[in-house]
């Protein structure tokens, strides 16, 4: 299966089937990190925090690399609480996008882990983006060995970035 994934359909056909699918590892890559928020009961929306809470709960190992500061309501949701399945680095050579569910299927292409990345704003102010679904192993095992090399730091003993990387894949500082 290999399918399009356009603006809004980011939102629901990607974020919510990965964490609704997910049973053992959600490995995320972003270049921008923002505090998304999904539909909840009553029309009240819950923190992407939430989100990897309830996954922590069901044991799921969460990885999310991406290249910038988080935004600040992000961090001041983390200062509350940083699930217990989470784990965050940041390298500011990060740019790619991608979500690999337990290695068996996977989104590649435009969107941030935002509001307007992911098509969840409203039509107006929403990012245009695209991108793929996938559950062939021979495009998704390539990018999860990439993202592996980069999770592990294979990358930074060679690093042309090691100046804005003091700290090589560092964890945020809450």
């Amino acid at each position: 299966m290999i399918r399009a994934v356009l603006n809004e359909e980011h939102f629901r056909d990607v974020l919510a089937l990965a964490v609704g699918h997910c049973r053992r590892r959600l490995f995320i890559a972003t270049a921008d990190l923002k505090d998304v928020h999904f539909p909840g009961g009553g029309g009240s929306a819950v923190s992407v925090v939430d989100v990897f809470d309830e996954l922590s709960r069901r044991g799921v190992e969460i990885r999310l690399l991406h290249s910038g500061v988080p935004s600040a309501p992000l961090l001041a949701e983390l200062k509350r609480r940083v699930p217990a399945g989470l784990t965050m680095r940041r390298c500011p050579r990060v740019h790619a996008k991608a979500v690999i569910v337990d290695g068996l299927r996977m989104y590649v292409g435009s969107a941030n882990l935002t509001g307007a990345g992911l098509g969840a704003k409203s039509p107006r102010r929403r990012n245009f983006e695209a991108g793929v679904w996938t559950d062939e192993l021979a495009l998704i095992d390539p990018v999860a060995d990439m993202l592996d090399g980069i999770w592990s730091g294979a990358h930074c003993g060679a690093c042309g970035r090691r100046e804005h990387c003091p700290v090589p894949l560092e964890e945020p500082r809450l």
